[in-house]
């Protein structure tokens, strides 16, 4: 299998932070931070300086303060206050309509921060309108759809260790026709045959990543891988009874990661895939 570490890391760390949001949902509340803040004041504008551009996950919100977790497990505390520009990067919400209600557990941030000490005070958080979608979806779930999920949720997340220490034990790939992201029947079959096998792993999860050949656009691309690696996930779900809790948030590479030659109708048909991957921690992994 060949995916790139740094963006499959980013991966991990989004699904598992969103999976957390997901399993608070009985209550529809956020998450408290999981720091202690002793001086919950911040510095005047005028008394600070520009500070570290932060990019991360949401994973924790209290008051005026959030908790961005970046790539490398870090954890950053960042003040808002009613002078924080909060933008979406593209289509999908009217950038002066967002609000500091928009900032929910499981959204990718990037931050712009003043800085006074330790303390840091964000002059502008942007995000994608695409995830922002997703997780309000999640985070406005209802009880009832989430209950039965909550306590499975919660057991195979206490045991999960270092997110980068994952040992694949499986990767099955479907193929699709070029610029389609229809599943063939041999697709179907091959999709439930992967979720069974994988059901009988008790701390197994599955990451899903969808590809392109090198014909089209970037842009056409990366739709098309999404929309591709989308379909998988549903009928994983739909057809093939994999519970949504045991799936990390599935992405599109687009023309990346090439198993084959794009120069030739061979190869760019063997890239036209998506990848279900099969993933146990290796902190549980043998237990």
């Amino acid at each position: 299998m060949h995916i790139n570490s740094k963006n499959t890391k980013m991966l991990l760390l989004a699904a598992l932070l969103t999976g957390a949001a997901s399993t608070s949902l009985s209550a529809q509340t956020q998450s408290p931070l999981s720091v202690a803040v002793t001086d919950d004041s911040t510095p005047a504008r005028s008394e600070m300086t520009e500070g570290p551009e932060i990019n991360g996950i949401i994973s924790a919100r209290s008051g005026a303060r959030m908790q961005v977790t970046t790539a490398d497990g870090a954890k950053k505390v960042i003040a808002i206050d009613d002078a924080t520009k909060i933008t979406a990067s593209k289509g999908l919400f009217s950038r002066d309509k967002l609000a500091a209600a928009s900032l929910i557990n499981g959204i990718p941030v990037t931050v712009k921060t003043l800085q006074s000490g330790d303390a840091l005070l964000a002059s502008s958080i942007k995000l994608t309108g695409k995830d922002l979608k997703v997780a309000r979806m999640i985070h406005g779930g209802t009880e009832q759809g989430f209950a039965e999920q909550t306590a499975a949720t919660e057991a195979l997340r206490g045991r999960m260790g270092d997110i980068d220490k994952y040992n694949v034990k499986s990767t099955t790939n479907v193929n699709f026709d070029t610029g389609k992201w229809v599943l063939s029947e041999q697709a179907k079959t091959d999709l439930c045959a992967a979720a069974t096998a994988a059901e009988g792993q008790e701390n197994a999860l599955l990451l899903v990543v969808g590809y392109t050949d090198s014909v089209g656009s970037e842009d056409y691309n990366q739709v098309l891988s999404e929309k591709r690696a989308s379909r998988v996930v549903n009928y994983l779900q739909q057809a093939c009874k994999w519970k949504p809790y045991r799936m990390l948030t599935p992405t599109g590479m687009a023309e990346s990661d090439p198993m084959a030659d794009n120069e030739t109708p061979e190869g760019k048909a063997q890239n036209r895939r998506v990848a279900v991957n099969v993933l146990v921690s290796k902190a549980v992994d043998g237990l």
